[in-house]
């Protein structure tokens, strides 16, 4: 990043020390030394306070930072939703698996604990979807390319939201199936128990 750099090279040519210039911004002198070293980076009051210490706009104290930062966010908001994605499928997993045996022998405890475990499970797609809303994918191949930091072009993603209305069906199709296998288990591990 080059605003440390930039931080230094001004506060040398105003001859202010660290300390200094901390006491003008109202930070410590190591929050000072940090950000001149890389370490971490002011934050949007500090800048601006930084900017108009220094006489410059906050563009140029910044300048080349912008495409850093974005890319950092970027992967920070990646992260976010690949943990969020492992988490909803686990959970689910573990509901589906579940939901029988919770039910079966713990019976009205069963029955909280798996709503509770639904409540939690409904959270995080919540949430998956959430970003997938924010940066418009929806189909697998969508999902795939963001997780690799690609974007399809446009003929692609015409292409692919030409599929959405089918996988919708499909999913409800999907759930039906799911639903109707764990209610047979159910139904068979209730008959052999009781």
């Amino acid at each position: 990043m080059n605003l440390g750099s930039q931080i230094k090279r001004y506060r040398n040519e105003l001859h202010l020390s660290q300390e200094e210039l901390a006491e003008k911004i109202f930070v410590s002198r190591q929050s000072v030394s940090n950000w001149e070293n890389d370490k971490t980076y002011p934050d949007i009051k500090s800048l601006l306070l930084l900017s108009e210490l220094f006489s410059v706009s906050l563009d140029t104290l910044i300048k080349g930072d912008l495409e850093i930062m974005k890319k950092e966010i970027d992967a920070q908001e990646l992260a976010v939703f690949q943990k969020d994605s492992i988490v909803f499928s686990i959970l689910f997993a573990v509901m589906v698996i579940a939901a029988a045996p919770l039910i079966l022998l713990l019976e009205w405890l069963g029955i909280a604990l798996f709503a509770i475990l639904f409540g939690i499970t409904m959270y995080y797609a919540l949430r998956v979807e959430k970003h997938k809303k924010k940066y418009d994918i929806q189909t697998y191949r969508e999902i795939t390319a963001f997780m690799e930091g690609k974007t399809l072009d446009e003929l692609e993603k015409a292409r692919e939201s030409g599929k959405r209305p089918y996988q919708k069906v499909l999913l409800v199709i999907a759930s039906a199936v799911l639903g109707l296998i764990v209610g047979m288990i159910v139904w068979t591990v209730y008959s052999v128990f009781l």
